[in-house]
């Protein structure tokens, strides 16, 4: 029984014979002979070999018939292999045949053509390259496509060309390379001039352009309820039809200055070309800023203004933003503060000119519409509105000062009579342009009267116009509400204390105005005073600020119509004495008159006019305030009193008779009935007699020739003539005793007479004693 381990080298001896090289086997073999069983191992290498031939003699059948067809097409080639044979030996025979006609030196100088041949292939292969670039070259130069050129340069100046070799066409071609360099450069600055010039001169439509985008954003958003406006009044400038506008970039080819960067980068002349750029622009900016020396005539010379100086710096945004470096912020930011300094400068020289409000209102919107088209390109403009903010105090004064001619012309104007309205409408009307309170008037029928004048409902409604005004040029200021509202209430303020009331003093003092037309200006700055509560809350519904609000201004519309009523107030006391002057100068008394024996004195013409005038003047004083008119009559009372005293007194007059004192006391006593008519009610009692009290003490003493009782009763409180001062009544007994003593020169021995004159004579002599008594 064979063992598994002898079977298993076994088989492993036989894999190696079927696999091993032939000249390897031996060691094979040696491992057969120098083993055990060796007789059972050639029984197994017998069963493999005719396993073996099996296999071969199957393959060989499966073969047979392919290695037949393949014999006898064999057979066939070996025909045809001697037919070719017989042609190839024919062949070189004639070959041997013609070449023995050829010299040795030609068939040299054949292969020396050929080798040739060959050389200027290779060399045409490397110079084709080289005149096709080339080629393409001058294509590109004259097309103009010079950014692509200068590439072409490149190529053919460090590739093409070393690779061609040392020909003439190359070195001349390798001479032209800097002359085109030169060529494209100076050609490309030429364009980047052309470029600046055009950008000049479109400047002025860019930004025209950028303005028309901003206020084309600036509609849309109105349309849209987004913009805060505290206006009611939109500025017509904001009405234009908002339509689409090509931008910076649609009207001006930046081509130019993108090729010319490049050419110049590729050159390796950026820095030569960056700092060229920004000199010429800076030199631009300088004449862009420059205005016109009459820009201040119209707005039109203002929008080009700006619209240039637009223009330029949307022009250095968009290259800025395009460019790598060209231009950078710290050059473009730096650029806008010279500009704004300038700017500003220009503005505050040029708007000072102008003198009408509604081109300082345009200019204010189109300051403002710069500023926001500015501030859309990332430029500060904080010093634009503060400008703003300084010409709203120029404006101001414009205001005012059209504001003043206007209240002129209205007080000039106006007839100083109550307005007569004979319908309801008419009454709805005058009410709608003023708040009159009064429901008794309005319980009135028709026709009636209103108690002031046109030039109160005008002047109220001047005053809101003037409001308005001012609110205008608060508008997109980006102040809060509080803001606008202070400004309005200081503006009016002005215009109250400053303008309105030396108009109304103008109205007030002027020659030619009547006591009637007096009283018509306390009675229309009576109500304009009333209706200042009403301008406030005017002011509070348009600003949205209510006017309790801490530190709100309050406006001084009371205190102004309170000065101009008192004015005129003072002008009534001061015209009424100036009248009653006129009445005085016509007074022609007798100084010398004798005393009439009977039948009673009647008072002096020129007093009974007097008298009369009074009364028809106190009479137009009902409408004022009972005080305005006690203090009128009371004043001209006193003035006809002092008047009185100052004849009395005058040192023109010299002598005064006992007669003239009975005259001048009949009149005293019609001017004190006057008063006690009571021509002006609210008078309690006597009080209006007291005006004439000093001048009736002082009659009553000569004509009843009560000196005892003057000079036993001098001092004490309950003195009767104790309004009579010792003075007055010696100067007045001198001018009697000058008369006594002319009148009596004949009659000096009749006792009366002489009695009577030394009666004066102590009379005065105790009056003496008594003042320098009083004196001492």
């Amino acid at each position: 029984m064979v063992s598994m381990e002898t079977a298993a080298e076994h088989e492993r001896i036989l894999r190696e014979i079927e696999s091993t090289d032939t000249n390897c086997i031996g060691p094979t073999l040696r491992s057969v002979y120098d083993g055990q069983e060796h007789g059972l191992f050639m029984e197994k290498l017998d069963v493999r070999i005719r396993n073996h031939d099996r296999e071969i003699e199957k393959m060989c059948n499966h073969h047979f018939q392919g290695f037949v067809d393949s014999i006898t097409e064999l057979l066939k080639v070996r025909g045809e292999a001697q037919k070719l044979k017989s042609q190839v030996t024919e062949t070189n025979r004639r070959l041997q045949d013609d070449g023995k006609e050829v010299s040795r030196q030609e068939l040299k100088q054949c292969r020396v053509q050929q080798r040739n041949i060959a050389t200027t292939i290779d060399k045409l292969t490397h110079c084709l390259p080289v005149l096709e670039m080339y080629s393409r070259l001058q294509e590109q130069m004259k097309a103009k496509r010079y950014y692509p050129a200068l590439r072409t340069l490149e190529q053919l100046e460090q590739k093409c060309l070393p690779r061609a070799g040392q020909y003439r066409f190359c070195s001349i071609m390798a001479e032209n390379i800097p002359k085109l360099r030169t060529q494209i450069r100076d050609t490309a600055m030429s364009q980047l001039r052309d470029f600046l010039e055009s950008i000049r001169k479109h400047s002025d439509k860019i930004g025209e352009t950028a303005i028309k985008q901003v206020h084309a954003t600036i509609c849309a958003r109105t349309q849209r309820g987004l913009r805060f406006d505290i206006q009611l009044h939109i500025c017509a400038s904001h009405a234009e039809i908002c339509q689409p506008v090509p931008g910076a970039q649609d009207l001006v080819d930046f081509s130019p200055v993108y090729r010319c960067l490049h050419i110049y980068t590729v050159l390796g002349l950026r820095d030569v070309f960056e700092n060229y750029y920004r000199k010429q622009r800076r030199k631009q900016a300088r004449l862009v800023l420059q205005p016109h020396s009459n820009m201040h005539e119209t707005l039109e010379g203002y929008r080009r203004y700006f619209n240039q100086i637009v223009g330029f710096f949307v022009v250095e945004d968009h290259v800025l933003h395009t460019t790598q470096g060209l231009v950078n912020r710290a050059y473009v930011e730096e650029l806008w503060e010279m500009a704004l300094s300038k700017i500003v400068a220009a503005l505050r020289t040029h708007s000072s000119y102008c003198d009408d409000p509604n081109l300082v209102l345009d200019l204010k919107n189109l300051i403002v519409l710069f500023a926001d088209t500015l501030q859309g390109y990332g430029f500060p403009v904080t010093h634009l509105f503060d400008m703003l903010l300084e010409m709203r105090e120029q404006y101001g004064e414009i205001l005012l000062k059209r504001w003043n001619l206007t209240f002129r012309q209205i007080l000039d104007q106006d007839n100083y009579s109550p307005i007569p309205v004979s319908t309801e409408q008419e009454f709805r009307h005058y009410t709608s342009q003023f708040p009159l309170q009064d429901p008794e008037l309005e319980k009135l029928s028709f026709p009636k009267k209103l108690p002031f004048s046109e030039f109160v409902p005008k002047v109220y409604c001047q005053l809101k116009e003037f409001i308005y005004a001012c609110l205008k040029y608060s508008e997109d200021l980006h102040l809060s509400s509080t803001e606008v509202d202070d400004m309005i209430r200081k503006s009016t303020n002005l215009l109250l204390t400053r303008t309105l009331s030396h108009c109304l003093q103008y109205a007030i003092k002027k020659k030619n105005v009547g006591l009637a037309e007096l009283v018509q200006v306390i009675i229309n700055t009576t109500h304009l005073e009333q209706s200042c509560h009403f301008l406030e809350e005017f002011i509070s519904n348009i600003t949205n600020v209510p006017p309790d609000t801490v530190n709100a201004t309050k406006l001084y519309g009371t205190s102004t119509f309170k000065d101009a009523r008192h004015a005129a107030e003072a002008e009534i006391y001061t015209s009424l004495n100036a009248k009653i002057d006129q009445f005085l100068q016509l007074a022609d008394y007798d100084w010398l008159a004798a005393v009439q024996g009977g039948g009673a004195l009647t008072a002096s013409d020129y007093l009974i006019d007097l008298i009369a005038f009074l009364k028809s003047t106190f009479s137009v004083f009902t409408n004022l305030p009972g005080k305005v008119a006690q203090t009128a009559c009371m004043s001209a009372c006193k003035h006809i009193s002092t008047s009185l005293m100052q004849l009395l007194l005058d040192p023109e007059v010299r002598q005064i008779s006992m007669g003239a004192l009975h005259q001048l006391n009949t009149d005293v006593q019609e001017c004190e009935s006057f008063a006690r008519a009571g021509p002006v009610a609210g008078f309690q009692g006597d009080t209006l007699l007291l005006a004439f009290s000093d001048l009736r003490q002082l009659l009553e003493l000569f004509v009843q020739w009560d000196w005892s009782t003057y000079l036993a009763d001098y001092g004490k409180p309950t003195c009767k003539y104790l309004r009579v001062n010792p003075h007055t009544a010696l100067a007045l007994l001198e001018k009697m005793k000058e008369m006594s003593r002319k009148n009596n020169v004949f009659a000096q021995f009749r006792k009366t007479d002489r009695d009577r004159q030394k009666l004066i004579d102590t009379v005065i002599k105790q009056l003496r004693n008594l003042i320098a008594q009083h004196h001492t």
